[in-house]
C-alpha cells in the first residue's frame, strides 16, 4: 500500500467558489487573530503560557471543515482552529485560556487541555500521542453503533516516536476502525529537528507497515488538506484507517519562552512565503480580484466579533479554592440504584468458587446492558488465561468479547474513548504485573479526565494479582499501592466469593474508573454458597468480618483469611481479635477503621505487598494522626519482605508475611 501526495492546482474543479472561499478565509483568519491577541496578552503577563499554531491553521481548519459534526476530534495544543471551526462559544473558550472560573475546566486545566462532548471534541493531555488510542476507542464506539461517523486524532512529528502512536495505529488496523490520524509535521519536536527524530524518508511511509492508508499533503494548503481529509474520511468509513502526514512549519517557538533561535533563518523565510492565510489571499486576488481593503474589512470585522467575549473573559472571576469542592470534583457521584436489592432467599443460592463469581458478574452485566463489553488478550476463543470468560464469545459475539493485541497502553486508552461515548468497557490484564506498561493511560488520562472536563468515566480494569501460586517475580506482584496516590481511581480488592461477585457487578456500573484486583490464590481455592445473581453493593464500605475487643487486624484480599485463621487460633488463648476487611483501598472507609481501633486500642496492619510504601504505610500514617489517643501500643505492620517475589515455593513462603503474623500479634498484645 503506497502513500501519496495531495496538492491543489489552479484549475482543480474541487476549488471553492467565492462564498465558500471567503468562509474558509474567515475560518483561517479567526484563530490567527485570536492568537496574535494572546501573544500580546502574554507579553502583558495576563496569561502565563502560549503554544502557538501560527502558520499551521490550514490543518486544524481544513480537517475540521471536512469532517461531519458527528465526528469526534482530538486536537492538540496548536489546534485552536478546531475549536473555532466547531463554533465552540468564545466566552467560555477565552475563560479556559485565561484559567478563569467560567472556563470549561473551571481553572483546573490550562489552555487546550479540555474538551466538549457537546461539540464532539476530546481534551488532550501533555503526553502527546496518548490521545491516539483514545481515538481508537471512540472509533470503535462509532463502529459498534454503525453511525457512519469517524474519530480524528492530531499529533506532532515528535509524538510519532512514542509507544502510543504505534499501539494506536496497530489497533486501528487490526480492528478496521473508522479513524484518521493526523501528523502535523512542523519540522521540530520542541528544538529537536526531524533529522534527529526518525530515519525514514517520510513519516507517512510508516502507514505501509501497519497496513493502513497513507496520505502526504501540503499542510499549508487548505484546499489540499480538505481534499485529503475528504478522501481519508471515505476510507475510514469503509474500515480502512488512514494516516495523514501534513507537511507544515512552526513559525513560533515550542512555546513563546523557548524562542526560535535554533531555526535557520533561511528556513524561516522560506516557510513564511507558504503561510496558509497568505496563500488563500493570493487565491482570492487571482480568481476573484479581491482587494487589500476587502481583506482589511474581514480583519476588522473578526476582531470586533471576538472582542466583547475576550474583554468579558479578562474581567471574569478567578476560581476560588474550596477544598471540599475540589475533593468532590475528583469523582462523579457514586452509582446507587434507585431500588436497593433485597435479601435473596436461601433457595436462590448456589455454591460458587471465587473465579465463578467473577465470571458470573461479567456475564450478568453483559446480558443486562448492551453497552458493556470485555477486552483483553486471549479473552475470546481461549476464554482468558484463567478461563474466566470461557463461553462468552459464543453467547455475546466478537463485537463485545474482543481479543486485543499485546498493547496494554493502547487498549487502556481505547477503553477511555469507549467510555466517553457511553460504553462500559471492561479491560482484563492477563496479570496485574503487566499494568506497568499502561501506567500513563491510567494515572494521567483515565484518572484525571473527570476532574478536568468530562462526565463520569466508566472503565473497569480487572487485575489478577498476588503471590502464593509459584508464579515468580513477573506474575505475582501486588501493585495496588502504585495507584493509591493518584486521585480519580477507585481501587477494590474483594476477599470472598460474595464480594467478588457483587463488587465487580457494582464496579461495572460505577461512573468512575475502577481497578479491580482479583487475587489468583483465591480463584479456585475458596467456595461459598452465594446468591445466583449478583446485586449492587456499596463498594466503599469496609466490613467487620469478625468482632473482637483485644486487637484490630486491618487487611484486605487473601490476607483476610490469614487474619481469620489466626483470630480463631488466638480465641483458644482467650484473646479476642477483630478483623477488618478493607475491600476498598481508594476511597478508604476511615470511619470503620477508627471505630475499630477506638474499641480495641491496638492495630495490626497486614498486607501482602512489600514492606516499603505499601497500602498499609498510608493507613499507619493516618491512624497515627487520627487515632493516637486511643492506642495502647505502637501500630504494627506485617508485610512481605522488600525483595522481588521468588519462584521456588519455599522461598516464596519465606517472602510472604503469613508465617510472621502470629509472632507480631503476640508482640503487640504483650507490649
Amino acid at each position: 500500500m503506497s502513500s501519496h501526495l495531495i496538492t491543489s492546482k489552479k484549475n482543480d474543479t474541487h476549488l471553492p467558489k467565492l462564498d465558500s472561499a471567503l468562509g474558509l478565509y474567515d475560518s483561517l483568519l479567526l484563530p490567527r487573530l485570536i492568537e496574535e491577541k494572546m501573544l500580546k496578552l502574554l507579553r502583558q503577563n495576563k496569561i502565563s503560557k502560549w503554544f502557538s499554531g501560527i502558520g499551521q491553521e490550514a490543518i486544524s481548519v481544513g480537517v475540521t471543515k471536512a469532517c461531519y459534526n458527528e465526528d469526534f476530534l482530538l486536537p492538540m495544543h496548536r489546534n485552536l482552529g478546531v475549536f473555532t471551526s466547531r463554533n465552540v462559544p468564545l466566552y467560555p473558550l477565552f475563560c479556559q485560556l485565561f484559567g478563569k472560573a467560567d472556563g470549561f475546566s473551571s481553572g483546573r486545566e490550562r489552555s487546550f487541555h479540555f474538551g466538549s462532548l457537546e461539540h464532539r471534541i476530546v481534551g488532550m493531555i501533555s503526553h502527546l500521542a496518548a490521545m491516539m488510542p483514545v481515538a481508537d476507542g471512540l472509533a470503535l464506539a462509532n463502529k459498534l453503533r454503525d453511525n457512519q461517523s469517524i474519530a480524528v486524532s492530531f499529533c506532532g512529528d515528535g509524538a510519532t516516536s512514542e509507544g502510543d502512536f504505534h499501539e494506536a495505529l496497530n489497533l486501528a488496523a487490526v480492528w478496521n476502525l473508522p479513524v484518521v490520524f493526523i501528523i502535523e509535521n512542523n519540522g521540530y519536536g520542541l528544538s529537536t529537528p526531524t533529522s534527529q527524530q526518525y530515519a525514514c524518508e517520510h513519516l507517512v511511509d510508516r502507514a505501509i507497515g501497519y497496513g493502513v492508508k497513507g496520505i502526504q499533503v501540503d499542510g499549508n494548503d487548505i484546499f489540499a488538506v480538505m481534499n485529503a481529509m475528504n478522501e481519508a474520511r471515505v476510507s475510514a468509513l469503509k474500515g480502512k484507517p488512514v494516516l495523514i502526514e501534513a507537511q507544515t512549519f512552526r513559525m513560533r517557538g515550542h512555546e513563546e519562552a523557548s524562542g526560535t533561535a535554533y531555526v535557520p533563518k533561511d528556513m524561516m523565510t522560506e516557510w513564511a512565503k507558504k503561510d496558509p492565510i497568505t496563500r488563500l489571499e493570493q487565491y482570492l486576488r487571482q480568481n476573484f480580484d479581491y482587494t487589500d481593503q476587502q481583506f482589511f474589512n474581514h480583519t476588522k470585522r473578526l476582531k470586533e466579533f471576538f472582542k466583547a467575549d475576550l474583554d468579558k473573559a479578562l474581567k471574569s472571576k478567578e476560581p476560588s479554592f474550596i477544598e471540599e469542592n475540589e475533593r468532590k470534583a475528583v469523582f462523579a457521584p457514586q452509582y446507587i440504584p434507585s431500588q436497593l436489592p433485597k435479601v435473596t432467599k436461601k433457595e436462590n443460592h448456589i455454591e460458587k468458587r471465587f473465579i465463578d463469581a467473577i465470571s458470573n458478574a461479567l456475564s450478568q452485566s453483559l446480558r443486562e446492558d448492551e453497552r458493556v463489553l470485555l477486552m483483553g488478550q486471549d479473552v475470546a476463543e481461549y476464554g482468558g488465561v484463567f478461563k474466566i470468560s470461557e463461553g462468552f464469545l459464543a453467547e455475546f459475539g466478537e463485537q463485545r468479547i474482543r481479543n486485543t493485541p499485546i498493547i496494554e497502553s493502547g487498549i487502556l486508552g481505547a477503553s477511555l474513548g469507549l467510555s466517553l461515548d457511553g460504553f462500559k468497557p471492561i479491560v482484563e490484564m492477563q496479570f496485574a504485573d503487566f499494568v506497568s506498561c499502561g501506567m500513563n493511560q491510567i494515572i494521567q488520562n483515565i484518572a484525571k479526565s473527570h476532574y478536568r472536563w468530562t462526565p463520569g468515566i466508566n472503565v473497569t480494569i480487572r487485575l489478577p494479582h498476588g503471590a502464593g501460586v509459584g508464579a515468580g517475580p513477573f506474575h505475582s506482584q501486588s501493585p495496588e499501592s502504585w495507584f493509591m496516590p493518584h486521585a480519580g481511581l477507585k481501587i477494590l480488592v474483594p476477599s470472598n466469593v460474595e464480594d467478588a461477585q457483587n463488587m465487580l457487578y457494582s464496579a461495572i456500573h460505577e461512573p468512575n474508573p475502577v481497578l479491580f484486583f482479583e487475587h489468583k490464590r483465591l480463584y479456585r481455592s475458596f467456595r461459598k454458597e452465594v446468591p445466583i445473581k449478583a446485586v449492587w453493593t456499596d463498594i466503599h464500605a469496609a466490613n467487620v468480618v469478625r468482632e473482637g475487643t483485644n486487637m484490630s487486624i486491618i487487611t484486605y484480599g487473601w490476607q483476610v483469611h490469614w487474619a481469620l485463621g489466626l483470630a480463631k487460633e488466638m480465641e483458644e488463648l482467650d484473646i479476642s481479635i477483630e478483623v477488618i476487611d478493607l475491600r476498598s483501598l481508594s476511597p478508604i472507609d476511615w470511619s470503620t477503621l477508627l471505630g475499630s481501633v477506638k474499641k480495641t486500642n491496638r492495630a495490626l496492619l497486614l498486607q501482602e505487598a512489600a514492606e516499603i510504601m505499601g497500602p498499609m504505610s498510608e493507613i499507619a500514617s493516618y491512624l497515627s494522626e487520627h487515632a493516637f489517643q486511643w492506642l495502647d501500643a505502637p501500630i504494627k505492620r506485617v508485610s512481605s519482605i522488600h525483595t522481588p517475589i521468588p519462584f521456588n515455593k519455599n522461598l516464596e513462603a519465606g517472602y510472604l508475611g503469613q508465617h510472621r503474623l502470629k509472632e507480631h500479634i503476640l508482640d503487640l498484645l504483650n507490649y
